[in-house]
């Protein structure tokens, strides 16, 4: 009776030691498993954190670009829907070719170092072109001048025709100086036309006096300006008109270029 109450003393103390340490063990696997969700909270955090920093950061960087892009094609002007950019002029305007037509600065182009293929007919002059000659030839019929167009649009059977008797008049060489090569001639392009009469006199009219100083207003360009041989790879032709609106014709006009030059292109035949 003396010491049976001692190992029932013992055994409860042991019981309890062990509920005490079974009890510490489960809050330290606990606090374990808190730490560890913290850590992996935490991770989330700063991973989330640097990658809205990086889509920050690529954002701005796609705008940046984007935007210089833009600036560029807006300086280059505007180019057309649907096309992608093949180069660019030493001016930096935009080159495209849409079904073999080539445009620059969103501008079609012809000379001889861009050509049209044979397929390439609007069979007239186009109708904002006939509207704007018409509306200069109002004005410069108000002044007592006489401005008609003597030749407008050609297809390129008929510009072969003309330049293969230059040829066999004048030789090719001469001939490439005045006369276009069948798919280099701007007339192709139903854009321009020629006043009056084909000959040098023309430019000692007061006509054509009226047009170096007038014809931007209306949208026109002399297209083969005195002097710029080299840069057009044609003579003189005071006749020569080409429209090019309003806005683009004028700034060509203050430049004091040929049109080659304001867009920084060449006008040279491969052979």
């Amino acid at each position: 009776m003396g010491t049976k109450p001692v190992r029932i003393d013992n055994r409860k103390r042991q019981k309890a030691r062990r509920r005490r340490q079974t009890a510490a063990a489960r809050a330290a696997v606990l606090a374990a498993a808190l730490v560890l969700v913290a850590v992996l909270v935490v991770a989330g955090i700063i991973r989330h954190h640097k990658k809205t920093q990086t889509v920050s950061q690529t954002e701005n960087c796609t705008d940046t670009v984007q935007g210089q892009q833009t600036s560029q094609t807006e300086a280059a002007g505007e180019t057309l829907a649907g096309t992608q950019v093949q180069s660019v002029t030493a001016k930096g305007y935009a080159i495209q070719v849409v079904d073999g037509v080539t445009y620059i600065g969103g501008m079609m182009i012809a000379n001889k170092s861009y050509s049209l293929p044979e397929s390439y007919a609007p069979g007239d002059l186009l109708p904002e072109v006939k509207e704007a000659f018409a509306v200069m030839q109002k004005a410069a019929a108000a002044q007592g001048l006489n401005i008609y167009i003597s030749s407008g649009y050609r297809s390129y059977s008929r510009q072969q025709t003309l330049y293969n008797n230059y040829v066999k008049s004048d030789g090719k060489a001469l001939a490439d100086t005045y006369s276009s090569r069948p798919g280099y001639s701007e007339h192709q392009t139903g854009l321009c036309f020629d006043l009056n009469t084909i000959d040098d006199s023309f430019g000692n009219t007061k006509e054509s006096a009226w047009l170096e100083q007038h014809a931007q207003e209306y949208g026109f360009i002399i297209r083969f300006p005195k002097g710029k041989d080299a840069q057009t790879g044609y003579q003189y032709e005071p006749w020569h008109l080409r429209y090019l609106g309003i806005d683009m014709a004028t700034k060509v006009y203050n430049s004091g270029l040929s049109l080659e030059e304001y867009l920084g292109i060449t006008s040279e035949y491969a052979d």
